[in-house]
């Protein structure tokens, strides 16, 4: 990606660019209630990617517990592949990895693009919830990733 994407902590000033691109991405997309919630939970990491400070793109992951949930993750549709859902999903990495972390998400099992991203960090499937998506009722793939202990890694 080009040295001018940079990334950081999304901010509720941030929503109208992220609605824009979540209602090009996703047929169900998030409403902006769903952001604000998310945003406003603590022990949550929400991320944008910005060049020339315009959002190109956004993750959202929460903490349950003991594991980390990846949301959301969506790129301006005019710059997919082009390295930045990589880098959010590199920089979510750096600031939440430590030994025995665990990460899930859901996806789409038709979105192969993405599920080779998430298998290029070690997410591996572990099942499926089917008809998960409302608007076509296509099933997830659920996938894990677990942070090697230091000992055995």
């Amino acid at each position: 990606m080009s040295q001018d994407l940079q990334i950081r902590r999304l901010t509720y000033a941030d929503l109208p660019q992220v609605i824009a691109i979540e209602r090009r991405a996703f047929p169900t997309p998030w409403s902006l209630a769903m952001f604000v919630l998310e945003l406003s939970k603590p022990s949550g990491i929400c991320l944008a990617a910005t060049i020339d400070e315009r959002i190109v793109g956004y993750l959202v992951c929460s903490r349950y517990d003991t594991v980390w949930h990846v949301m959301n993750v969506a790129v301006d549709d005019r710059l997919l592949r082009r390295g930045i859902a990589t880098t959010l999903m590199q920089r979510l990495f750096e600031m939440a990895d430590k030994p025995s972390e665990q990460y899930t998400l859901e996806v789409r099992t038709s979105n192969d693009a993405a599920i080779r991203l998430y298998e290029s960090f070690d997410f591996r499937a572990a099942g499926r919830r089917r008809a998960y998506y409302h608007d076509n009722r296509e099933d997830a793939l659920i996938m894990w990733r677990t942070v090697p202990d230091r000992a055995t890694a």
